[in-house]
């Protein structure tokens, strides 16, 4: 789990040093702590993803490639035909004006 790092007992002493009160100090500390807890869960640091989760979208985009592939052999194939068709239509039309 990924969590923030704050040293909250320096982030106390350098206000203190800067001339701030210690109930200062602290509610300040308070404060930020619960900011970063709740930034933290907003942007879901805490959860990650398992190897389970790794392996399912590795199968999703393997059969995504393969249906791309599939319809990428089927153009080709109905292009090649088009191809040979208008090839020999001309081939006659040629063949026939000789």
């Amino acid at each position: 789990m990924t969590t923030l790092a704050f040293d909250t007992y320096a982030y106390i002493r350098k206000l203190k040093a800067s001339g701030v009160t210690e109930e200062q100090a602290c509610a300040q500390v308070e404060a930020l702590s619960l900011a970063f807890e709740q930034f933290q869960s907003e942007l879901h640091l805490s959860e990650s993803a398992t190897k389970q989760d790794v392996r399912e979208s590795e199968l999703k985009l393997e059969l995504k490639i393969a249906e791309t592939k599939v319809d990428l052999i089927r153009w080709i194939v109905g292009a090649g035909f088009l191809q040979m068709a208008l090839i020999a239509a001309l081939l006659i039309k040629l063949s026939a004006g000789i």
